[in-house]
């Protein structure tokens, strides 16, 4: 088989990475090329710079290309931030089926674009488009909880679907970077979504499980229930929060107090040692200055207590059936101060665990370097460029047919597949 190159871009807040995968023989991806540069041109997930932006692509590309020994022309993207939202959709429609009968109506691939675009209806603010559209579950007749309901018999079909939006401009405006770096981008894809495909395991998706990735400038989070996005949100505080935090009260440079948090940092204090000191950079010439350690985690602690219990009230709105069992996995670069976890398991009343890339099947060769949380999104692109990469798609034309009928169908192609 002809082996593929599959580039994913995760342009985030504070950091830009990609990495650049081949297919081997047997089908499974391989990591040949990895950058990551600085970002300066986002806020909260939304271009506020196309210049800084576009910089910082190009820059991190180049250094992909350099460490594979590739040309690069085209890309997967992640999109994220405070302009995403989300609701959840019923469609209800006849089946007409294969055979025009009314005692044999098989339940085709037209029967499943029917009742999706039927879910679609929805009324969604003039400034918004679908990213995406994932059957949730299908009904048909009387018969609940069917994944995938292609060939089975009946006459009523229903679907619940969770639509993801995001801002028209929001989109736009990064496709236009991407595209002014030199690159194609051949789909946009959910940041959240992503991640969970690279750390979440079918058994916890299943059971129900809260996917928090806590980035630069928003905390998103993706919830699952019996094995399907149920909720999506994005909170406006994230890491670089914690470092404002640090550099006002401590009177010091953003630098400073973001090398103070990494080296650090801590949000529970039974991690900490007592006698521990920080040493504080001084200021217009002034000596540095020792202080307790237990002073960063003073400043640091209340943030992150904020950002879990703005989830917590989330979850609390959601009024689900049952618990979820699959607990909290906690990602992004944000989520690495020590007692991250334990904080989260404190508020949340769930099991908590940090979620960095598995080791999978379809992924060989996945390095220690790469196993960390800071890697989830690009890692998981990889992987849903990989499937998505499978269908037909027109390379003449990147972003006019983002969001057309065409391009959601054939997301929603590849989430049903999930279940054959």
């Amino acid at each position: 088989m002809d082996n593929r190159i599959i580039t994913s871009l995760d342009i985030g807040s504070t950091y830009v990475r990609a990495i650049v995968c081949e297919t081997d023989d047997e089908g499974c991806l391989k990591i040949i090329g990895s950058a990551v540069r600085p970002s300066t041109g986002l806020r909260r997930g939304v271009v506020v710079n196309i210049e800084a932006t576009v910089r910082a692509i190009k820059a991190v590309i180049e250094d992909a290309e350099m460490m594979s020994g590739l040309d690069i022309t085209d890309c997967w993207v992640g999109i994220g931030g405070s302009h995403i939202a989300a609701l959840n959709s019923r469609g209800v429609v006849g089946i007409t089926g294969k055979k025009r009968n009314t005692r044999d109506r098989e339940i085709g691939e037209e029967d499943i674009e029917r009742v999706i675009e039927a879910a679609k209806a929805v009324q969604i603010p003039a400034d918004k488009q679908i990213l995406e559209v994932i059957p949730q579950q299908f009904k048909v007749d009387d018969q609940k909880g069917i994944k995938n309901p292609i060939d089975m018999i009946g006459v009523r079909l229903e679907s619940d679907v969770h639509i993801i939006t995001c801002t028209a401009t929001g989109a736009q405006n990064l496709i236009k970077c991407v595209n002014r770096a030199g690159l194609r981008v051949n789909d946009l894809i959910l940041q959240t979504l992503s991640a969970g495909r690279a750390i979440l395991t079918p058994e916890e998706m299943e059971l129900g499980v809260v996917l928090i990735d806590i980035g630069g400038g928003t905390t998103d989070t993706l919830i699952y229930v019996d094995g399907s996005p149920y909720s999506t949100f994005s909170i406006p505080v994230g890491g670089t929060q914690v470092t404002s935090d640090i550099s006002i009260v401590k009177n010091i440079s953003a630098e400073n107090a973001e090398k103070i948090k990494i080296e650090s940092g801590c949000c529970w204090e039974t991690m900490m040692d007592g006698k521990e000191t920080v040493l504080i950079p001084g200021v217009g010439g002034r000596p540095p200055m020792s202080i307790p350690r237990s002073h960063i985690l003073t400043i640091i602690k209340p943030r992150m207590e904020e950002i879990f219990k703005m989830v917590k009230q989330h979850i609390d709105t959601l009024n689900l059936l049952r618990p979820l069992g699959g607990g909290v996995v906690i990602t992004g670069g944000g989520c690495q101060l020590a007692g991250t976890v334990e904080l989260a398991n404190s508020i949340l009343k769930l099991p908590a665990r940090l979620g960095s890339p598995l080791q999978r099947p379809e992924f060989s060769g996945l390095v220690e370097e790469y196993r960390t949380p800071s890697y989830a999104a690009v890692i998981g692109l990889a992987l849903e460029g990989e499937k998505r990469s499978g269908s037909e798609i027109n390379e003449n034309d990147s972003d006019s047919r983002f969001g057309e009928k065409l391009n959601i169908f054939r997301k929603i192609g590849s989430w049903i597949k999930e279940f054959n």
